[in-house]
């Protein structure tokens, strides 16, 4: 049995770096700018011989402002429905504040068991909100330090015992993310900011879960998302939309984008979503031109193709213009879509697994000499120090190219 871990608490408590702590990965971006998680992130995490699933979760507001507000509160939500045990975490340097009873409460009416952490206790002023976190009636509090890693075997021992009580196991293995017997694809969905990444990805697993909403830079983290299909499951990453360079100025932008250029780098497929209504943008292009730097395969999602109706204009457009900006993407897939209603993803998905079977075939040494001879004869090589070269032999090494 696989257990899940929710990890909740008001916004900027220290949630992601313990999440980081358990996983073993810097994977969720830590800032001191409270409201930096949004999406729930899932993690294969380990605490000595304990495995779980845990989970990562925006932070608890009383007040829903506007509709990403009230899309975390959702994620918080839905988290909290699936887990097995929330470790609610409070700021010991501050003490027990309004919002701290305002997520116990919420924490009560979910009925989920719980473990009371006070983080920040290195130091003095550590201690100072230890004890006032007794009131809140949910038992002992943890002792800890998520960013020193101090009180790990007190959180070891909480957590331990608290399953061995309710007659519950972890298990010894990993769950799917973790099987490696499973054939995994790994997609990473890029572009720039508000094309409609996150609807995207919404749309293929068929539930809301990432926040999408009309504002630009929802996104933050690169998310993953498990999509199991047949035999193995693909792992969506949604990512942060890229602006151009000389525009990102804050530190919290900077660590996004660096997340998503991370995300490519590690995925096999890319699918770069381009705006119908804005397409064949300049940074359209730097994206793409990223995305073959590093080797990936690459489909291209012309998206909200329902708001320019049967226009067809706009693919012929974009091809002209790949022709002239990126010739070394001649043959890529072009798939008009619609995530909102969900038409052209079959076609999009076809692509996808069509892009990734060519990008790992492997040809034969024997055709690719037979094809060189061929361009030999029709463009021969230019002369050196008066003698032509030759171009004896060629092979291709490997398939999926780093």
């Amino acid at each position: 049995m696989n257990l899940n871990i929710a990890i909740v608490g008001r916004p900027n408590v220290g949630k992601s770096t313990l999440f980081n702590r358990l996983c073993g990965l810097k994977s969720a971006i830590v800032d001191p700018t409270p409201g930096v998680t949004r999406d729930r992130r899932y993690g294969d995490a380990r605490l000595s011989d304990l495995r779980f699933t845990a989970v990562d979760t925006a932070g608890f507001d009383d007040v829903i402002k506007n509709s990403t507000a009230e899309g975390m509160q959702r994620q918080t939500q839905e988290a909290l429905k699936n887990a097995d045990l929330a470790l609610f975490l409070i700021d010991s340097r501050e003490g027990l504040t309004t919002l701290d009873h305002v997520c116990a409460e919420a924490l009560r009416r979910v009925g989920c068991p719980v473990i009371p952490i006070a983080n920040k206790c290195e130091g003095i002023k550590g201690e100072l909100g230890f004890y006032e976190i007794y009131g809140l009636g949910f038992g002992d509090p943890v002792a800890i330090s998520a960013e020193h890693g101090e009180g790990m075997a007190d959180l070891y021992q909480a957590i331990n015992g608290h399953f061995k009580n309710s007659g519950c196991t972890f298990s010894a293995g990993s769950n799917l993310k973790g099987n490696q017997d499973v054939t995994k694809l790994r997609v990473a969905i890029v572009g720039r900011p508000n094309v409609g990444k996150s609807t995207l990805v919404n749309c293929f697993i068929g539930e809301e879960r990432v926040i999408t909403g009309p504002e630009p830079g929802l996104t933050r983290d690169a998310i993953p998302v498990a999509w199991e299909r047949g035999d193995g499951y693909i792992e969506f990453y949604d990512t942060a939309g890229l602006r151009r360079k000389a525009r990102i100025n804050e530190k919290l932008e900077k660590l996004s984008v660096a997340e998503t250029l991370r995300a490519v780098r590690f995925a096999e497929v890319v699918i770069l979503v381009m705006d119908a209504e804005n397409l064949a943008d300049r940074q359209d292009f730097v994206i793409a031109k990223h995305v073959l730097d590093e080797g990936r395969a690459m489909v291209i999602a012309i998206n909200k193709c329902d708001l320019i109706g049967g226009n067809s204009s706009a693919t012929d457009i974009l091809e002209e213009r790949l022709k002239r900006s990126l010739p070394q993407l001649k043959g890529v897939r072009v798939a008009r879509i619609s995530a909102i209603s969900g038409s052209g993803i079959d076609h999009l998905l076809k692509s996808m697994i069509k892009s990734y079977e060519i990008w790992n075939r492997r040809i034969a040494t024997g055709p690719l000499n037979r094809w060189l001879s061929k361009m030999v004869e029709e463009h021969p090589p230019p002369l050196m120090s008066g003698r032509r070269v030759k171009l004896r032999y060629i092979t291709q090494v490997k398939g999926a190219p780093a």
